[in-house]
């Protein structure tokens, strides 16, 4: 066993149904095979365990390690591609790096890249969409498991209106991704998750075999996009005969618990309604929606409707793995709302970037530093005598202090990652 010594910091309860924000000054984390055991006073947990080894963290602060909900591996070297709305993006930036995954050799890089940058960032769980290619998705999925992210992905699925070599067909779809799903669902930290790309590329008989992949993949999660952009969402409407978004995912039984839909920019009340009841999870993904000129997250509505939330960084058309730099986005967002936005604290900052996409990704033992959760933690250590540091040294009490870890914080902050208690190098 090792025992853990420091400032912990970390949201088991929802700030937005008044929780408080979890703060442990001078307290010991027992950790036994990759498992929290015991959390208190340092010196009671001392006192019990004398025995044990010791790793003083009291230089820094310990959060939980960030859950990404929504992320492309295959857009890395596409980031700060800006200047145009997503249907542009895409087909300037991102698809041509999506065409390249059929190398394996590039996709292998870029997988490496990817978790590495994952990790660098505090982040020690992610919902990830995966390539078009499957060898890609198996660089992705090997890559994860030699640097220990839990990380969910899958193939990519789309059947019409991108380059052609991105293409597949229901059957292929079906064959390709059960093979994927055989080979990593559930093996180490691994699952699968079905992935249309977004209804504007698929076909209902490309749906209708996701779903069909929904059934033959117990534990599966199920993700795509959903009301990003106007110009998209209208074409939606005109490939399925007027329908709504949310209702072209729905339709194929593919909206309940084990759903994340990223973005829901521009959702209407009926749209929200259907996610609350069923209990889909939203990714909310502010810088991408910033730099693609998306609009304004209302997540007020979402909340009014009691739809989940959490936070995902989108790279690339978001411009950085760090859910730092996304949590003070989220709190922008929301400020220039006005009277439309929810004020956000810090305290809610970290529940988006923690608990709840724990939830969200059905990790019942992810997300907060609590007795029976897996040790997945952050070591925040500044350099001395940066804005942070000076910072962090002048805040009035812990919930300020970490107010200005989300404003200034970055990955170069961050001085530890462990994952099921194995610190990462």
């Amino acid at each position: 066993m090792t025992l853990y010594r420091g400032t912990f910091i970390d949201t088991p309860e929802n700030p937005f149904t008044g929780a408080r924000l979890r703060v442990d000054s001078d307290a010991g984390l027992l950790v036994e095979n990759g498992l929290i055991v015991a959390r208190g006073p340092y010196l009671e947990i001392r006192e019990a365990h004398p025995a044990e080894q010791v790793v003083d963290l009291r230089d820094g602060v310990v959060l939980p390690g960030f859950v990404d909900t929504h992320v492309h591996f295959p857009q890395i070297r596409a980031v700060g591609g800006l200047g145009l709305p997503l249907l542009e993006w895409l087909d300037r930036y991102a698809l041509p790096e999506e065409a390249r995954m059929a190398d394996v050799g590039y996709a292998t890089g870029v997988a490496n890249e990817f978790v590495r940058g994952l990790a660098a960032a505090g982040t020690t769980s992610a919902l990830v969409f995966g390539a078009h290619y499957a060898d890609a998705v198996d660089a992705l999925f090997n890559a994860a498991s030699q640097v220990g992210l839990r990380i969910t992905s899958g193939l990519v699925l789309s059947d019409r209106l991108l380059r052609p070599e991105l293409l597949t067909t229901p059957v292929r779809a079906y064959a390709e991704s059960l093979a994927l799903a055989n080979r990593w669902h559930g093996v180490g930290r691994n699952r699968y998750a079905v992935t249309p790309r977004f209804s504007l590329s698929c076909t209902d008989d490309l749906l209708a075999t996701c779903r069909e992949l929904m059934e033959a993949i117990p534990g599966a999660l199920f993700t795509s996009h959903v009301n990003e952009n106007e110009a998209e969402i209208a074409t939606v409407a005109d490939l399925f005969g007027g329908s709504d978004y949310v209702t072209t995912y729905d339709r194929h039984g593919l909206v309940d618990r084990r759903t994340v839909l990223a973005h829901n920019v521009h959702p209407t009340d009926v749209e929200l309604k259907t996610l609350a009841t069923s209990g889909a999870t939203v990714a909310h993904c502010p810088t991408s929606n910033a730099a693609l000129g998306s609009g304004l997250f209302p997540l007020t509505r979402h909340l009014q409707y009691g739809v989940r939330v959490a936070l995902g960084s989108d790279v690339g058309a978001g411009t950085g793995f760090s859910l730092l730099k996304e949590g003070l986005q989220a709190y922008f967002c929301q400020q220039l709302l006005g009277d439309h936005g929810r004020p956000l604290t810090a305290a809610h900052l970290l529940y988006l970037a923690t608990t709840a996409g724990a939830e969200a990704l059905d990790l019942p033992q992810v997300g907060h530093l609590s007795v029976g959760h897996y040790f997945d933690a952050q070591l925040l250590r500044p350099a001395e005598g940066s804005p942070l540091a000076v910072a962090i040294t002048h805040a009035d009490d812990t919930e300020e202090a970490l107010a200005r870890i989300f404003t200034l914080g970055t990955p170069t902050d961050i001085q530890a990652v462990w994952i099921n208690g194995d610190l990462l190098h």
